[in-house]
């Protein structure tokens, strides 16, 4: 084509498409028609939110504009594959059910089961829920299990879905309105014990040391854990396609910092690069002068590192074999960094 009429060349609608340049344009016009639908089909189903469907069990699942931090995390992930969600709230009886029922695409946090798995393809756990005991200062924590309670009264919120471990005999059950009035009740005496989720008590000690210090004895194993997952209902022929591109997401939003925003967590420890050895991964480069006090875990399952190896510290993209390895520039505050009783006061509230 000469020079002077590149400029002026039509625009071929064929041309994203990888068909032959030699083909007559009523036979490529024809070849767009037959695949039209496909496409079709394509953009509609990225343009429509998926319906999913959950109980409410704070700070992790809830109605918006409330602490629901899984939701909010899956709903980041499926934002950077061109995907939204609207999440229906059911209470936990009736989420089973709903899941299975076919009437919604899957749910944003399931625990994984048999039953489940016949129905649903699940994602990589990207979050876990770790129960652990907290009692008043001096109190016995050592319990390994909830039938080690026998006759205490432990404190549990109302409408949450802890599964069967918890709820049945053994310890006296005393049902609360929520994580504050959990620790409203064990401060006054009313209750022996309550039930935490890891992230939660993370939360209270790291915004409240002086006053979890001298009143709280935290225990150090979780009586329960489950790995939260996404699913998505295996009618959808994109399903698997989904829960693969969904999985791509979730070290990336480590890595930046996505988890750190949206867990209100300084900190976290996870395994960064995919080799089996959990790091140490700060909210941003300017940490801090000193090593972290208070870290948020992940994830305890085993990883595939050599026993008794050590976190790293990830910072500039680079991860440090301790902290003395890592670079004095990135040891200085942030003076930007908002107070972090302003920044999450909307998600819990303690009075002591």
């Amino acid at each position: 084509m000469p020079e002077a009429n590149r400029g002026h060349e039509e625009a071929d609608p064929m041309r994203f498409l990888d068909v032959p340049i030699y083909l007559s344009r009523w036979a490529r016009a024809a070849i767009l028609v037959l695949l039209w639908p496909a496409l079709w089909l394509t953009v509609t189903a990225q343009a429509t939110p998926l319906r999913l469907v959950s109980t409410a069990w704070p700070p992790f699942t809830n109605a918006p504009r409330q602490p629901r931090f899984a939701l909010d995390l899956v709903e980041d992930a499926l934002g950077r594959i061109n995907l939204t969600a609207r999440t229906t709230i059911v209470s936990a009886s009736q989420f089973t059910p709903s899941l299975l029922s076919g009437l919604f695409d899957g749910s944003a946090a399931a625990w994984q089961d048999p039953e489940r798995e016949r129905a649903l393809v699940f994602s990589q756990p990207y979050l876990e829920n770790r129960l652990v005991l907290v009692g008043r200062h001096g109190a016995d924590v050592s319990a390994k299990t909830p039938a080690d309670l026998q006759g205490r009264r432990i404190a549990i919120v109302e409408g949450y879905s802890y599964g069967e471990a918890i709820g049945g005999g053994g310890p006296v059950w005393v049902r609360s309105r929520s994580e504050e009035d959990s620790l409203t009740q064990l401060l006054k005496g009313a209750v022996d014990y309550t039930l935490m989720d890891a992230l939660v008590v993370h939360y209270i000690v790291s915004n409240y040391p002086k006053e979890s210090g001298v009143k709280l004895q935290i225990g150090s194993r979780a009586l329960v854990t489950r790995e939260l997952h996404f699913a998505v209902n295996r009618a959808r022929a994109d399903a698997a396609s989904i829960v693969e591109r969904f999985d791509a997401q979730i070290r990336s939003m480590i890595a930046d910092r996505t988890y750190h925003r949206l867990l209100h967590v300084d900190w976290i420890r996870a395994d960064v690069d995919g080799d089996g050895v959990p790091e140490y991964v700060p909210l941003n480069d300017r940490p801090g002068p000193t090593e972290p006090q208070h870290v948020y875990t992940l994830f305890t399952a085993p990883t595939a590192s050599e026993p008794g190896a050590k976190p790293g510290f990830y910072l500039g993209g680079t991860i440090y074999g301790d902290w003395a390895s890592v670079p004095e520039n990135y040891k200085v505050s942030n003076s930007d960094k908002p107070d972090p009783r302003r920044s999450t006061g909307t998600v819990f509230k303690f009075s002591w």
